[in-house]
């Protein structure tokens, strides 16, 4: 990569890094209602080389760890923040929360909290790009225990038969809530699942930076040039819990620190001056740059007005005259009741 390229990539991993841990902050302080997120710590390397290589009008579909793909993608932390929090500048107005921020301008077609649901909508995705005859790619993101769900058999299928153009990023981070993939997962690693389906599949190491954005730009150009689905494994680690409530038992501390060694983010700095030549007041300026915006988000988030109750059921159903028009004599009132 250029040296371009590294800060643009640094910088992706750096909002995200950030992005988290302000988040994980607000959570303890109890400013973050309902359950709690599914943080990226430790996996930031993967979604922003994926995102580096897409255009805006490429879709993305992601799952319930899915802040760092949505920001890669282009989001705002402000608005995600908000979201977070439930406030009505959020991008969905404050009712997705944490699990189900989407933004169909950004081509981010929603995160999905069902393991491996988001798998057949990518997939739908990529059949409408077909259709129309555009040359967009569509990405799911999903983890390593996704891959042992029937939605995911199902839609890789389909992409394969009908030769669509997806790209299947299976983020493999050694454990499905609690339970080590190991244990449930048959073959030797993840991907040898797609040569079942006649489709090109890698799997690479997400803690090093510059061999996932090699890999990520492996998948995205050979999608959009060959018109069908590749399979990309990243072999990569959550430095915290499944959620914050997650104590982590089945984890044991050595493996925790011989994997945070591996941090894509802290290693990666030194290699900007060494091997890119990239001046320190440069990546300095960009970590400015970083602090300052999560400040302003954590800012217009806790400004930012909670939904009123008397909208509690704008969003919920089509237009009333729309649906007068699809279904006469419906009554809204009687629907709701």
């Amino acid at each position: 990569m250029s040296a371009a390229d590294a800060l643009a990539v640094y910088r992706a991993m750096l909002r995200i890094r950030r992005f988290e841990t302000a988040g994980h902050e607000l959570y303890l302080g109890g400013k973050i209602p309902g359950m709690s997120p599914h943080l990226y710590i430790g996996e930031e390397a993967v979604a922003a080389s994926i995102s580096h290589f897409l255009r805006a009008d490429d879709y993305i579909v992601s799952n319930h760890r899915g802040h760092g793909h949505c920001l890669a993608k282009g989001a705002t932390m402000d608005r995600m923040l908000a979201e977070i929090q439930g406030k009505i500048t959020g991008y969905c107005r404050g009712r997705g929360g944490s699990m189900h921020i989407a933004d169909v301008k950004l081509g981010n077609l929603g995160a999905n909290g069902i393991v491996a649901a988001g798998i057949p909508i990518a997939v739908g995705a990529a059949l409408s790009i077909v259709y129309r005859g555009t040359d967009q790619v569509s990405v799911v993101y999903f983890g390593d225990a996704a891959s042992n769900q029937g939605a995911f058999h199902e839609a890789v299928n389909m992409a394969a038969a009908m030769k669509l153009p997806v790209v299947l990023v299976c983020e493999n981070n050694q454990y499905g809530l609690s339970t080590s993939i190991k244990t449930t997962n048959p073959t030797a690693q993840i991907s040898d699942k797609a040569h079942g389906y006649g489709i090109e599949h890698a799997t690479v190491d997400g803690m090093d930076l510059e061999t996932a954005y090699q890999g990520a730009r492996t998948a995205v150009e050979y999608v959009r040039r060959e018109r069908r689905p590749y399979f990309i494994e990243y072999e990569t680690y959550r430095f915290l819990g499944h959620g914050a409530s997650d104590n982590r038992s089945y984890r044991t501390k050595e493996e925790e620190e011989t994997w945070k060694k591996r941090s894509p983010l802290e290693n990666f700095r030194p290699r900007m001056l060494t091997a890119y030549g990239i001046p320190e007041e440069t990546i300095a300026a960009i970590e400015a740059e970083v602090e300052k915006e999560v400040a302003h988000a954590l800012k217009f988030a806790a400004e930012s007005p909670e939904p009123s109750p008397s909208d509690l059921l704008e969003d919920v159903y089509y237009p009333t005259e729309a649906v007068r028009q699809a279904f006469p004599g419906w009554s809204p009132k009687e629907s709701r009741s």
